[in-house]
């Protein structure tokens, strides 16, 4: 049976497949001269009708992320041009100093984040929270990868600042701002450190019912010692690896 949706549910739904999309492609997990899913894996990924697909796509399109090809499919043409500013944050790196930088600039960041949540986040915001929280949890569980689950709950605090200049940053550089993930892509899938999705769970627990709790200042907290941890278990690294020989 066809799915109907009604036109202004329709264009919410087009923006947020059409977003998530474009986050994929800004990630690098669609590269340039791939091929994006057939009409019908996306209508099954997301739960949508083709009308919705086909409207995303177009707006794809018209930002230049994608082309059609007729009766081939649909191809990626590569991330938008960023400015030399931001391309710091989204380059694959494996020297652990870009790593603490990063952590330490988004301390000034969401930290505030978490704050802002905290005094403005809707009942649906704290749900959505709750809901990236419980599902890193559960990819823990299964031992499965939780890079994108990071990132998302990430993005579920910056979206409940209700100050959309937290969301587009986040947006804007991709998960790559998640460490692992860039030392992953320069290294033939080696990360430095052992696993530790248990310890990132907790922080992030610990980030999110502080928010829950309408506690701005327990939040902030909550966050900064989240990235502070980051920033010690990279040191960590710095510090075990053999000096260079002279």
């Amino acid at each position: 049976m066809a799915i109907v949706e009604k036109p202004g549910v329709r264009r919410t739904l087009t923006s947020r497949v059409a977003d998530d999309l474009r986050q994929q492609i800004e990630a690098g997990d669609y590269a340039p001269g791939d091929k994006l899913p057939t009409e019908p894996v996306m209508v099954e990924r997301f739960g949508v009708s083709r009308t919705v697909i086909r409207e995303a796509i177009a707006l794809l399109r018209a930002d230049g992320l994608v082309e059609s090809r007729h009766g081939v499919g649909v191809f990626v043409l590569g991330p938008s041009q960023q400015p030399e500013t931001l391309a710091l944050f989204t380059h694959a790196t494996d020297k652990i100093s870009d790593i603490i930088e990063e952590l330490e600039l988004r301390i000034g960041i969401e930290v505030e984040a978490a704050g802002l949540a905290a005094l403005r986040s809707s009942p649906a915001q704290e749900a959505e929270i709750q809901a990236q929280l419980g599902h890193f949890e559960q990819l823990v569980e299964e031992g499965l990868p939780t890079d994108q689950a990071d990132f998302d709950f990430h993005m579920a605090i910056a979206a409940a600042t209700n100050n959309n200049r937290f969301k587009a940053f986040l947006q804007h550089i991709g998960k790559r701002i998640i460490p692992r993930v860039k030392f992953r892509t320069v290294m033939g899938g080696v990360d430095p450190l052992p696993n530790r999705d248990a310890i990132l769970l907790k922080e992030h627990a610990e980030v999110a019912d502080a928010i829950l709790a309408r506690d701005p200042e327990r939040a902030r907290e909550a966050m900064r010692r989240h990235l502070l941890g980051g920033i010690k278990r990279y040191r960590a690294v710095t510090a075990r690896r053999p000096a260079a020989p002279e």
